[in-house]
């Protein structure tokens, strides 16, 4: 049998005493509290049989993936050896979750959602890497990124840090609408690698945030992958003024690339103080928690809904962590303000609306500022924790 290379995070099933097995948990295997139960992770290439594509899969040849910050925070301990990634995990299991491909060949009863008929082989596709399973309650109400049987790809099963995976057909979409906007395949791949990024930032800031209304401000925290699509997708729907808070230099100037018209260094400035003074006054319609650092960040967002003159704001939260919020009932009261979470991105058409965009003009690649090989993903998964120079560093296959 023909052999593909992976790379493999391990780590020991050692729970805290705090915790408590969940109905969705199990046992030694997976769990969705993560940094109570994994210690001492461990990072290697491993050889696996290439899978075969059951009912209802398809096997992708993977072309480009990216790291994620969940990659890096799965792989990082911390000093009592617990991993840092709070949510669904499950190891031994091949990282790798934000990725583009080409079909090789799809299962009994697949069918590409473009033609409706079976897949031939060789169309180009990135995929979901949450598998809902589309029958529990929240799957029938709408809402699959709260499956009550999730599985997410390259958290607690295999992901794409390798040369092939299978996917359910239903989570696949094609990035055909890309071939006019991108002439070489290998920037389709590209793009295609940051469609999972970029719909996460979407169903934060759109189905979750409720999006904005041409003319208002935005205020995004943290200028990582997610942070800085949402403020691409921002400017696109027509805020006023885009306020990116970032204090590293790189990020900082990524940010006004792709859509901030405004960076704040909040290490030099007084957050709330510099985003009452960009808006003369009146504060943000909607404020994006993407750092990960929410009792630090929060205060000085409360800060800005408080003395602002905006009423209604929207405080979307994001980024994955433990830490509780210091929130104030009395501003959410009288400032009318709202705290929602955001987690995934499928459902409500997300996918195909943001390859869509992609594909009308909002070019995310210059977002990837370091090309790896598979050989190069381990080192640069450890780098990035202390690095933050490099926004996006994508792992590109050979043939």
């Amino acid at each position: 049998m023909k052999k593909m290379r992976g790379v493999t995070l391990t780590a020991e099933w050692s729970p805290k005493p705090e915790f408590k097995l969940g109905a969705k948990d199990i046992d030694k295997v997976s769990t969705y509290l993560g940094s109570l139960v994994w210690k001492n992770p461990r990072i290697e290439i491993r050889d696996y049989d290439i899978p075969e594509p059951g009912p209802g899969q398809v096997l992708i040849k993977i072309k480009a993936c990216g790291i994620c910050g969940s990659d890096v925070h799965m792989a990082q301990a911390k000093d009592d050896g617990y991993i840092f990634y709070p949510g669904l995990t499950g190891f031994p299991c091949i990282l790798g979750h934000e990725f583009s491909g080409v079909v090789v060949k799809g299962g009994p009863g697949t069918k590409d959602k473009v033609t409706n008929k079976p897949f031939k082989g060789g169309e180009l596709v990135c995929a979901e890497e949450m598998l809902w399973c589309g029958s529990c309650k929240p799957c029938a109400d709408g809402y699959p990124n709260h499956c009550e049987r999730l599985d997410e790809i390259g958290f607690n099963v295999n992901g794409a840090f390798s040369d092939y995976i299978v996917v359910p057909d239903r989570c696949l979409w094609s990035l055909e609408p890309l071939r006019d906007r991108y002439k070489d395949e290998k920037d389709i791949f590209l793009a295609g690698s940051l469609v999972e990024p970029t719909s996460v930032a979407y169903n934060a800031v759109i189905e979750r945030g409720g999006g904005i209304r041409p003319g208002d401000n935005v205020v995004i925290c943290g200028g990582g992958p997610i942070g800085l699509a949402a403020c691409a997708i921002l400017k696109r729907q027509g805020a006023a003024r885009v306020i990116l808070s970032e204090p590293q230099a790189d990020r900082a100037e990524m940010g006004l690339k792709l859509g901030a018209d405004f960076v704040i260094d909040p290490t030099k400035t007084d957050f709330a103080d510099e985003v009452l003074r960009l808006t003369d006054g009146m504060g943000a319609a909607l404020y994006l928690e993407a750092t990960g650092l929410p009792a630090i960040v929060y205060p000085g967002i409360e800060k800005a809904i408080w003395e602002g003159r905006t009423l209604n704001s929207t405080v979307v939260v994001v980024a994955r962590a433990e830490e509780k919020m210091p929130v104030t009932g009395e501003v959410l009261q009288v400032r009318r303000a709202r705290i929602v979470g955001a987690q995934g991105h499928s459902g409500h058409g997300t996918f195909p609306r943001v390859i869509e965009c992609m594909a009308s003009g909002m070019d995310m690649t210059s977002m990837i500022t370091k090309k790896i090989t598979l050989d190069e993903v381990p080192e640069n998964i450890i780098a990035l924790q202390t690095d933050r120079k490099n926004c996006k560093i994508t792992c590109v296959m050979d043939e």
